[in-house]
């Protein structure tokens, strides 16, 4: 079983896997359009983070995981709590194309946030996404690592990647920081991602 993530799974997966491999799905974009009340915000002030919406044109870039039958259930049992019932999202199947083209495709699972979903916010601007990702927080830590880190998980990784909307979310936000004499460059986002 293969598991496709393009949000915090990236850097913080939680489940035991045999392997991992760089690539993409195509037809979906990310977005910072899902509302969490509980990882990185609160009831109060929901975070905002990663879903994939459809658009046939896009591709998403991401980490897919091998999941051995052995830990399988397991997995299963924990992502459905992280992703499912905490987080909101459902799950569908999508083909995952590796990033090294030497290898085929292969079919992964992946967790959607949709807007049927009670804590969808939905679409707004850059600048109105990053102004609420710089005074959100909740179990898991700030909504500004959120975004930094999945940022610096592309500059890394997918170098030759263009991600605008993550780009500029991550440059609205550093602008707000710097403004206040927090977060200046992403350089010293290096030192909060080793953090």
């Amino acid at each position: 079983m293969w598991i496709f993530g393009y949000g915090s799974l990236v850097w913080k997966p939680g489940f035991a896997f045999q392997s991992s491999k760089i690539g993409f799905i195509k037809g979906y974009k990310r977005r910072f359009w899902h509302g969490d009340d509980f990882y990185r915000g609160d009831k109060e002030r929901p975070a905002r983070v990663a879903t994939l919406v459809e658009d046939w044109d896009a591709h998403t870039w991401g980490v897919a995981y091998e999941v051995t039958d052995s830990h399988a259930e397991e997995s299963l049992q924990y992502l459905n709590m992280r992703e499912v019932v905490l987080g909101g999202y459902v799950t569908q199947t999508v083909e995952f194309t590796p990033k090294d083209g030497d290898q085929a495709p292969l079919l992964a699972l992946v967790y959607i946030a949709t807007a049927s979903n009670p804590i969808y916010l939905g679409p707004a601007s850059d600048k109105d996404i990053a102004a609420q990702v710089a005074v959100c927080s909740g179990k898991t830590g700030p909504n500004v690592e959120y975004v930094v880190r999945l940022a610096e998980f592309m500059r890394l990784f997918c170098p030759e990647v263009d991600d605008e909307h993550l780009f500029s979310i991550e440059a609205e936000v550093l602008n707000i920081f710097s403004d206040s004499g927090g977060i200046e460059s992403p350089k010293q986002n290096a030192v909060l991602l080793k953090a």
